[in-house]
């Protein structure tokens, strides 16, 4: 098969300058895809060609399969990566770049389709022995077989959106009076999201923990693990945190469960990297959660204690290559990843936009910094507002914990207000030191997570104090 020559990358911010680092090193060209808020963003800037596409929201720009083809065409570009989110899982996207002679980095569209369908994909991995949550995924919507479906699941159920993801259209049920109205309300969201509001019902697992292998099959049929990812510190079904070894975890139920993420990925012949989502119980049993057919935001964690590049391996798999190795490779050390975002804890977190007047990371060999933004640019309301994710690697866990709160402590961002003090408060508490947290950790504890512990006015002394010493001397002035 050719090797690819240049690649678009379908998507923008951190995720567009990861993938066109990788590119560079191997000697592709890259073309950067822009909405018109994007125009002077850093992804743009730092690839070797741009083409705007208009429009100033995803669906007029990012989302928009027969804009971003079009921007194949002109550009000439042989291959598309679809970073995360947006087209990276959009089947008819990945079907009409096939039918153009353009390859899709990312598995193939039949994959795509049996794996973003929740109940087909639950039937799926079920028949090739992978454990799945015991709930209810039949045709009938019928609030009355809802009813008798969850008396026989028992209380507490948890609603899912069958189309859904990033934890859109998801109800917790406690009892039957609640299972009317929060079926209903799943399923507006669920219709909102994805526009499809079917449902199906789960098991609800108590003070569960949220565990994922990273996977990788190539054209040959050769499937392998990369190790587990433990994502349990979540707010609302949203990953604030994650980390590789899982801690508390042992070699015997690591066993098990990489087996069943390798067999979730045979079960649809998978190419390129995926991840396998399951539920840990506080028991060690555990359920197979969903499948996400693309590259994760946090695999950096996984490349930290590796020492691979992924997103290489999934260009050179889409080369047709075979995988370098067949066995899962050695882990070194230990990794966490948190996501600063430009969000205000103290109203919901909502997202906090404007100018970031200034930003500024510590430097350290152990520190992995991937962000699309720099001091200048601007978070503006019409996508994610994250602003970097952070990467720390240790030799052990606790040395990897106690870098991050030092490294997060010598962050700064002035301008948008972010969740820097959260995440360190959060990885700060002696469970997560311990590893005993759940998905439902940050809810749990959310008043004392949000306290506030440095006081305005020290805030702006130290904002005047950053800004004056920073300031140029004119010696004709002195």
């Amino acid at each position: 098969m050719k090797p690819i020559q240049k690649i678009l990358i379908a998507n923008r911010g951190e995720i567009a300058v990861r993938v066109i680092r990788t590119a560079k090193k191997m000697g592709i060209k890259t073309v950067a895809v822009y909405s018109d808020p994007d125009s002077q963003s850093l992804f743009v800037l730092s690839a070797d060609e741009a083409y705007p596409l208009g429009g100033t929201d995803a669906r007029s720009s990012y989302l928009n399969v027969d804009k971003v083809i079009e921007a194949c065409l002109t550009t000439g570009a042989d291959a598309v990566h679809p970073g995360y989110g947006f087209l990276s899982e959009n089947t008819v996207f990945a079907k009409k770049l096939e039918e153009h002679g353009i390859r899709f980095i990312g598995p193939k569209p039949h994959s795509i389709e049996a794996m973003g369908d929740k109940i087909g994909s639950r039937i799926l991995v079920a028949k090739s022995g992978v454990p799945v949550v015991p709930g209810y995924e039949g045709e009938s919507q019928e609030m009355a077989v809802f009813k008798k479906e969850a008396e026989k699941i028992g209380y507490p159920v948890m609603a899912k959106a069958s189309a859904g993801g990033g934890g859109k259209g998801m109800r917790r049920i406690n009892s039957p009076e609640e299972l009317e109205a929060g079926i209903l309300s799943a399923k507006r969201e669920a219709m909102s999201a994805f526009g499809d509001d079917r449902i199906l019902l789960e098991k609800y697992i108590v003070n569960p923990r949220h565990v994922e292998f990273q996977i990788f099959g190539d054209t040959k049929g050769n499937i392998i693990h990369l190790h587990e990812r433990d994502c349990s510190l979540q707010r609302r079904h949203q990953k604030v945190v994650e980390e590789t070894p899982a801690p508390n975890f042992s070699p015997e139920l690591k066993l098990k469960m990489a087996n069943a993420a390798v067999m979730a990925g045979k079960s649809v012949q998978y190419e390129g990297a995926g991840t396998v989502e399951f539920i840990l119980g506080e028991t060690g049993e555990f359920y197979f959660l969903e499948m996400n057919t693309r590259l994760q935001v946090e695999h950096p964690v996984t490349e930290m204690t590796t020492g691979l590049d992924l997103v290489e391996w999934q260009i050179r798999v889409c080369q047709g290559e075979p995988l370098p190795i067949l066995q899962p490779p050695p882990q070194n050390g230990h990794a966490i990843e948190v996501r600063i975002y430009a969000e205000d804890p103290k109203e919901g977190f909502l997202p906090s936009i404007g100018k970031i007047h200034h930003l500024s990371f510590p430097t350290r060999e152990d520190l992995r910094i991937d962000s699309g933004v720099v001091t200048g640019s601007e978070i503006t309301m019409f996508y994610d507002p994250m602003i970097a994710k952070l990467i720390v690697w240790g030799e052990d866990r606790q040395t990897a914990i106690q870098r991050l709160i030092e490294y997060l402590s010598e962050t700064i961002v002035f301008g948008p207000k972010t969740n820097l003090q959260f995440l360190q408060k959060l990885v700060s508490t002696e469970d997560f030191s311990q590893g005993k947290v759940s998905t439902h950790f940050i809810a749990d504890n959310e008043v004392e997570l949000l306290k506030e512990t440095t006081k305005d006015e020290l805030k702006f002394a130290l904002a005047g104090l950053f800004f004056s010493s920073t300031q140029t001397i004119d010696p004709w002035k002195v």
